[in-house]
């Protein structure tokens, strides 16, 4: 039986980043935000999403506008949480699978990308979590530039997540990513050294 670790972060905290490094030493990673993508492209999904929220999410070419949907959700709870009730039971059914397909393999550790981690309840599969951490300001300075949206906006963006300081304390293991890449790179190092001293 493979490691199963969780990987989370803030929003704009670097997760990315730490993924790649994941990926980098030979570890398969499991990336929820790329499934949900691929998910929406379904019929099953694809309507019930236009059933929920309208056509004015959909795109000219008739694709679902992620930029449009993800303005709704951040602004209001109840279409995050309808949202996440369309696309999460299927992540999850994909996840499940692929750690299947990762296990058969006989990788000793795979690791789940997972942005809303704790708030979908997905650190309950886990066998550790890892969580990303960055300051606040630094959040907010990543996604201005990164994504061309004004600092109110930038900052709903993160208010609609669950706190990193509550994530930190949940976490079993956290990597600070608050510093130089090369900071990174160390704290990475060690929790992959304890995190292997356990798969």
């Amino acid at each position: 039986m493979a490691l199963i670790v969780g990987l989370t972060g803030g929003i704009a905290s670097g997760k990315s980043t730490v993924s790649k490094m994941f990926a980098d030493e030979g570890i398969p990673v499991i990336d929820t935000d790329r499934i949900a993508k691929e998910l929406m492209k379904e019929q099953e999904i694809f309507d019930k999403i236009v059933e929920t929220f309208g056509e004015e999410v959909l795109t000219p070419s008739k694709e679902i506008n992620r930029n449009t949907l993800a303005k709704i959700i951040f602004r209001d709870e109840n279409k995050r949480m309808q949202l996440n009730d369309i696309v999460h039971p299927k992540v999850k059914e994909r996840v499940f699978s692929d750690i299947d397909h990762y296990e058969d393999m006989n990788h000793q550790m795979i690791v789940v990308d997972v942005p809303l981690l704790f708030e979908a309840k997905f650190d309950e599969f886990m066998d550790k979590t890892v969580v990303v951490y960055a300051k606040k300001k630094d959040q907010i300075g990543r996604l201005v530039s990164r994504e061309g949206i004004d600092e109110d906006y930038a900052k709903q963006k993160i208010k609609a997540q669950m706190p990193l300081s509550k994530k930190k304390e949940r976490a079993d293991f956290v990597i600070d990513n608050s510093q130089s890449i090369l900071e990174t790179r160390k704290s990475f190092k060690r929790v992959l050294k304890k995190l292997e001293s356990l798969s």
